[in-house]
């Protein structure tokens, strides 16, 4: 028994290979891990949207305006704070599939761009971020197993029994320092992100059930966690970066975003409830006065209606429509916007 177990590794070996072939087309797995993490990503912002009184269906229309968008935000990140990874040919700089999408440059310009989206449908934007922001965790998760594949995204040399055993060809071509060479096992950052990201995950998860948090929130505290991670992250790396000051350019960034996390969650949860629409209104006039108390009985309406329950105070439609046919076509409308709910996660 004890000769077994000494002859199991000591380390964490590197895959042989880093894609596959069918028929003529190459699949690279850093690829195939970001498509299959995007795809969790989709169907839980899904599940977290219609929980929130949203059309599910939404999602799938966000998202074909935020993927692309975060792999090109992604790819220019890379690009600018590490020029020494880039491929030496002429396609170098769109050359996705060897690796090398900038988490935070995905991020914001995906943001942005959902924003936009979201803001031209007349949703508001802040509780789609919070449903959004557990499976972005995830997704950054997954994707993370590329790296383990393109044999990438290590850390200090180190004789840990999980220490990822790294070719030396690797080695030379992931810029680490000369006198580093020499070592074949490093920390495994890309694992050590892959558990962080799925604990914060869980964790906002969590936190939305079991507390208030308004909108915003729980995005802020995935910048927060996230950036707070990547500072111990830059402290391990030693992989081909950019320098400012002695430091790597990342941790600058992951300092900053750290700080403005926290003070967008404060602010978040210091701003006084406010009502909010999840669903796009298909008619010119939408519900915005609805106060978030008033929430349920905006909701409810058509149960009302179907019931033969009628308001006390409204009018004879058919009189309604006598005495002024514009008035009746805007409450048509009406009935048919947006419903307003309480900015509860």
């Amino acid at each position: 028994m004890a000769r077994g177990i000494a002859a199991l590794p000591q380390f964490i070996p590197s895959p042989p290979i880093n894609a596959f072939h069918i028929g003529p087309l190459e699949i690279h797995f850093y690829a195939l891990g970001y498509i299959i993490g995007i795809t969790l990503a989709i169907l839980i912002t899904r599940r977290r949207w219609r929980a929130l009184g949203g059309d599910p269906d939404l999602v799938n229309d966000i998202a074909l305006w935020v993927v692309p968008a975060g792999i090109i935000g992604g790819r220019i990140y890379f690009d600018i704070t590490t020029p020494n990874d880039i491929p030496h040919v002429w396609y170098g700089v769109f050359a996705v599939w060897t690796g090398g999408l900038g988490i935070w440059g995905g991020v914001a310009l995906a943001a942005a761009v959902g924003a936009w989206r979201l803001h031209k449908l007349g949703i508001t934007v802040g509780p789609f971020a919070n449903a959004i922001a557990p499976a972005l965790l995830v997704a950054q998760a997954i994707g993370r197993i590329g790296n383990y594949f393109n044999k990438e995204l290590f850390g200090k040399p180190t004789t840990l029994p999980w220490g990822l055993e790294i070719p030396y060809s690797y080695r030379l071509a992931g810029g680490i320092p000369p006198q580093d060479l020499h070592y074949a096992t490093f920390q495994p950052s890309f694992l050590y992100e892959l558990i962080w990201d799925l604990a914060l995950a869980a964790f906002l998860v969590w936190l939305g059930h079991h507390a208030k948090i308004k909108p915003w929130g729980l995005f802020a505290l995935y910048v927060a966690g996230y950036s707070a991670y990547r500072i111990f992250e830059e402290t391990i790396r030693i992989d081909s970066s950019e320098y400012f000051l002695g430091l790597r350019l990342n941790m600058f960034v992951a300092i900053a975003l750290t700080v403005v996390g926290v003070v967008w969650f404060i602010m978040a949860q210091r701003r006084p409830e406010r009502p909010y629409t999840v669903l796009p209104a298909s008619a010119a006039g939408a519900v915005e006065d609805t106060k978030p108390d008033d929430a349920a009985a905006v909701l409810n309406a058509p149960e009302a209606a179907d019931s033969g329950e009628a308001d006390p105070g409204e009018a004879d439609p058919e009189a309604a429509e006598a005495a002024d046919p514009s008035a009746t076509e805007e409450a048509k409308a009406d009935d048919a916007a947006v419903a307003t709910v309480r900015s509860d996660e």
